[in-house]
């Protein structure tokens, strides 16, 4: 996967990954998306409701499919889940 000269964050949920990232992208003038939330806007449902409905394995297919999408663009900073390292 070519990750066009993008940057991820990645680490435990409440480290700091979107306040970090926000700043980041900030100083560096670039996009920030924040993959948990991206995923919360193109459902229109929390993260603990796609947990609920669709258990883990669903939700982590859909993060896997966001930040799949989101590496083929260039010149973010990618705050993603803090399970994101679950898959490879």
């Amino acid at each position: 996967m070519n990750t066009r000269n993008n940057i991820f964050l990645v680490g435990m949920p409440g480290a700091g990954k979107t306040t970090v990232g926000r700043q980041l992208a900030r100083r560096m003038q670039r996009r920030f998306v924040d993959a948990d939330h991206e995923i919360e806007a193109r459902t229109g449902v929390r993260i603990p409701v796609i947990f609920d409905i669709e258990g883990e394995q669903g939700f982590r297919d859909r993060e896997s499919k966001v930040i799949s999408e989101l590496a083929g663009q260039s010149d973010q900073i990618i705050a993603t889940g803090g399970g994101a390292i679950l898959r490879p």
